[in-house]
């Protein structure tokens, strides 16, 4: 059986990291926590935070183009005759677009810090790159330094493949081999997270029994109670049953009771949480709708400092494995994959056309570089570089230039 056909199989393996306790096997860690729950990657993405800060690294990494360069000199231009430079920007499989491929890899790492995928190799060059489920792999280091990787597949055969067979991409490592899983190191927290948003819905859904209390000082027999109990959670717990009137019997007196400290002090536990979970992953909170701490005056640099500090390691990460992993050791010295970053940076239309003028004057760009920058078609004579005439290094030679015969 072919390669692509057990990866592609339908019937589920019975091997494949996909409990809690295998996960915790794997990992060398506990999936329990402190609060009783059990935190993996898709019960952490139930969380609104963690789901958002995934959502906004995959799809602003997916957004931005990927081209592999090729560098002669100095002259760098895109290699469009490689048969990576269709892979990297275009389509990576038959079934992924490459936004859809770089949003997987991102949200691989930022959920279980590893991604794999089989390279389909056809004379010596990657043709397609097919995602494995993190959790199907173990990477090995075997007596010789050689990497070897054993892959479950869906069809629920083994295989060891080699560094030949598989691209992996790895976040922050301890061994060298295996990423860190950013959801097993921060388990407490985002379970504490997932504790308070139960809390939370479980105090609005039952409404009114928490919202006040039954008095009589008459003795009501078990009947008479459990009636009465019955009838009230029907008639009057949860939102939907909410401002209903009341009708009481036996002397039964309703009396209102306020939320204490302890039930309403759980809205600063999850602000604080979603906070904390925003710093796991190095997300803004006002990436995550949470502009407490935003002004006018900060928020650009917020997400300049998003870029660079978020985004740019996960590019880097990729741009190196790309050159490492997909690129022969010929063509590692000539190619190389490069992310463009510029479209997040670029601010506003003002500001752009100014920073534009400033380099036009000093001839740093050329008025075709700007209006590229801008999607515009090139101009005819929009290829001249300007050099202001107090910067050349020959004065005397510009003023014989301009002498008249």
């Amino acid at each position: 059986m072919g390669i692509i056909s057990k990866i592609f199989g339908r019937k589920a393996s019975p091997d494949v990291i996909d409990t809690p306790e295998k996960l915790a096997a794997y990992l060398g860690v506990s999936a329990e926590t402190f609060t009783g729950r059990q935190v993996t990657a898709k019960t952490a993405m139930q969380l609104v935070t963690v789901f958002a800060c995934i959502r906004v690294l995959s799809e602003s990494v997916g957004m931005l183009p990927c081209k592999l360069m090729t560098e002669q000199g100095n002259t760098r231009r895109a290699a469009t005759s490689h048969p990576l430079y269709e892979l990297l920007s275009l389509a990576p499989n038959n079934y992924m677009t490459a936004q859809e491929f770089w949003e997987l890899v991102i949200a691989c790492l930022g959920l279980r810090g590893n991604f794999y995928a089989y390279k389909v190799v056809v004379m010596g060059k990657v043709k397609e790159l097919l995602p494995i489920d993190p959790g199907a792999v173990k990477p090995k280091i075997l007596d010789d330094w050689s990497i070897v990787y054993e892959v479950t597949f869906r069809n629920g055969t083994k295989d060891v493949l080699t560094q030949d067979e598989i691209w992996h991409v790895r976040t922050l490592t301890l061994d060298g081999l295996t990423g860190l899983n950013p959801v097993a190191y921060a388990r407490q927290a985002i379970a504490l997270g997932l504790a308070t948003e139960e809390h939370g819905a479980r105090l609005f859904k039952n409404g009114a029994v928490t919202s006040g209390v039954l008095h009589t000082e008459q003795r009501l027999s078990d009947d008479a109670f459990k009636r009465l109990q019955k009838q009230f959670q029907e008639d009057h717990a949860g939102l939907t049953n909410a401002h209903k009137p009341m009708i009481l019997e036996m002397g039964l007196d309703w009396k209102p009771v306020a939320l204490d400290q302890q039930d309403s002090q759980f809205l600063e536990t999850r602000k604080f949480q979603r906070d904390e979970i925003c710093a796991i992953y190095r997300v803004p909170p006002h990436m995550v709708a949470n502009l407490e701490r935003a002004t006018f005056s900060n928020i650009e640099h917020q997400a300049m400092s998003f870029v660079n500090y978020s985004l740019v390691p996960y590019l880097t990460r990729i741009e190196n494995r790309i050159r490492v992993g997909l690129l022969s050791k010929q063509d590692r010295a000539t190619h190389y994959a490069k992310f463009n970053a510029g479209a997040l940076l670029r601010g506003d239309q003002k500001s752009r056309f100014e920073s534009y003028g400033q380099g036009i004057n000093w001839g740093i760009l050329s008025p075709n570089e700007c209006r590229d920058l801008e999607d515009l078609n090139p101009r005819d004579g929009g290829d001249i570089y300007l050099t202001p005439v107090n910067m050349t290094t020959r004065p005397e030679a510009s003023d014989a230039d301009n002498q008249t015969p």
